[in-house]
């Protein structure tokens, strides 16, 4: 083999095994009890301003496993998007998908691409947990093991069983957010019956601690409620943000994994 020949297919190789690669498997990973999600989950939801109806959100799981480096995943994508008639206040286009683990329920890969007014970004990482590093489009860094990222963080907080929780209870959950990890918490605030699109609803109350940045002031400014049952949907959010309020209401579930037994 003549040198030319060599050096291309050492090129090859290297880039083969660069961070776009998703042939390397895991060997071992931690092992996560989920009975609350399963594929071809949907849910829909709609986002208020105030009193202004602004804008719809969907998160969808694929019907079927995406295998990630050896690994069947769940692929979860969460779209947000402001209605026209709201696009000359505030125009918003959020793309987000995270490729969670079956076994662990934590992330392998992350994409994300947002438009919120003339704020653009795009984001794209894999995470090896064994390694406990994260090698992104935009930095590698060293992380904690089992790191979650937005998406996939809620639903491994849905693997959680709040039945025996505490009032003020904290759940520890370390989280990537554009190129920073977060040591962050969240707390379990007790149970509460909302009135929904879909009927009274039975749920658990859970307050995360926010990252204070340009949408937030103050880590305490969220609420979330998710269903009292085996699914643990997230059926409504309320947070305040630097310029009024946001709430985001559940429209429809389909797909999921148990009945809906919190539902009446």
């Amino acid at each position: 083999m003549n040198q030319l020949k060599f050096l291309s297919l050492l090129s090859l190789l290297v880039l083969s095994s660069s961070y776009t690669s998703e042939s390397t498997q895991y060997t071992q990973l931690r092992v996560t009890k989920n009975i609350a999600f399963n594929y071809g989950e949907e849910l829909k939801y709609r986002v208020h301003y105030g009193w202004i109806n602004a804008a719809d959100v969907s998160v969808t799981v694929d019907a079927k496993p995406t295998m990630i480096k050896g690994r069947p995943t769940f692929k979860v994508s969460a779209f947000g998007k402001t209605y026209k008639s709201f696009d000359w206040a505030f125009k918003v286009r959020d793309n987000f998908v995270s490729y969670i683990d079956s076994q662990s329920v934590a992330p392998l890969k992350y994409w994300k691409k947002v438009q919120e007014d003339n704020y653009k970004d795009e984001d794209l990482v894999y995470y090896d947990h064994e390694k406990k590093w994260l090698t992104g489009k935009k930095k590698n860094m060293e992380m904690p093991a089992y790191l979650q990222d937005i998406v996939s963080g809620i639903f491994y907080a849905r693997t959680i069983d709040f039945s025996k929780a505490t009032v003020g209870q904290s759940f520890p959950l370390d989280i990537y957010l554009d190129q920073q990890i977060y040591n962050l918490q969240f707390k379990y605030m007790g149970t509460e019956t909302i009135k929904t699109d879909l009927g009274k609803i039975n749920c658990y109350k859970l307050r995360p601690q926010l990252v204070v940045d340009r949408v937030f002031k103050d880590e305490d400014d969220m609420t979330i409620w998710v269903s009292a049952d085996a699914n643990k949907i997230p059926v409504r959010v309320e947070a305040a943000i630097y310029v009024g309020s946001v709430k985001i209401d559940i429209t429809s579930a389909s797909g999921l994994k148990n009945a809906f037994t919190s539902k009446r």
